[in-house]
């Protein structure tokens, strides 16, 4: 056999690979393209926080790999999820990295494609909703209104390890002179920072919502203005995995609460 023949066998027997965005938690939130590629999948590889009502999607012949990845926790080393891919691709297998979310939300997506095609790897991406989103909708608000938010930002509360991170006093300037939704992932560790911060260009009754596993049946979440917010964590016990939203779109979720009586139970904080 010549070398091309050889190359034209290796590609043959090469399996395939998709990031497959799971949703914020709510299985019913998958997309029908994401159902079809868990039922396709022989080998998924399963973030922390998917939920696992998503893998009743799967074949039940197909091997179910949990890699978790969860902030402040011990995780799944990037390099060996990296590496697992790799081999069961090169094995044949029609692989699903099944992430949290979006994958190219913070799910750190763009980095697994990278480096597997660098490897020559094809990669397929298919969108999930992000948590971020879910949020709000969750409580009846939107992200961008045109009285209130003329756009929106999705910001990580939790910089890369000596990374220096976000310019809160920037954003909020930003926020305030452009009328932008805030939208910050994993802020909970970081709150108090990003409070101290954001009240430099923002007003310190600023609406706040924390939403704690937004999507699932045991969502909490708290209603609050910036110059309380991390009192609010305190006083509620709300952790990660949580979004803040921070904006006056905010506002139609008290409005909403106030006068709809059938809305779930809603801690109301600091004069909001």
């Amino acid at each position: 056999m010549n070398h091309n023949e050889s190359n034209l066998t290796k590609a043959a027997t090469l399996g395939t690979c998709t990031l497959v965005g799971a949703g914020p938690g709510d299985p019913d939130l998958l997309t029908l393209k994401a159902v079809k590629a868990i039922q396709a999948a022989t080998v998924l590889l399963v973030d922390d926080l998917v939920n696992e009502a998503v893998l009743l999607h799967a074949s039940p012949t197909a091997r179910i790999v949990h890699v978790g990845k969860r902030g402040g926790c011990k995780s799944t080393p990037q390099a060996f999820i990296e590496k697992l891919m790799i081999n069961a691709v090169h094995e044949g297998e029609t692989v699903v990295r099944l992430k949290g979310g979006d994958p190219f939300i913070f799910g750190r997506g763009g980095e697994e494609v990278e480096h597997l095609r660098d490897v020559g790897i094809e990669v397929f991406v298919i969108n999930g909703i992000t948590s971020g989103l879910a949020a709000i909708t969750s409580l009846g608000a939107p992200l961008t209104h045109r009285e209130h938010a003329h756009g929106v930002v999705f910001v990580t509360g939790h910089a890369k390890s000596g990374d220096q991170g976000t310019d809160w006093r920037q954003l909020a300037a930003t926020a305030r002179d452009s009328k932008l939704t805030l939208v910050i992932y994993m802020g909970v560790s970081g709150a108090e920072t990003i409070q101290k911060e954001l009240l430099t260009g923002l007003s310190a009754d600023t609406p706040v919502a924390i939403i704690e596993n937004a999507s699932l049946p045991h969502q909490r979440q708290a209603l609050t203005q910036l110059s309380h917010l991390q009192r609010t964590l305190q006083e509620t016990g709300l952790q990660s995995p949580s979004i803040f939203i921070v904006g006056n779109v905010v506002q139609a979720c008290a409005q909403i609460f106030q006068t709809d009586s059938t809305a779930p139970t809603l801690p109301l904080h600091a004069n909001m």
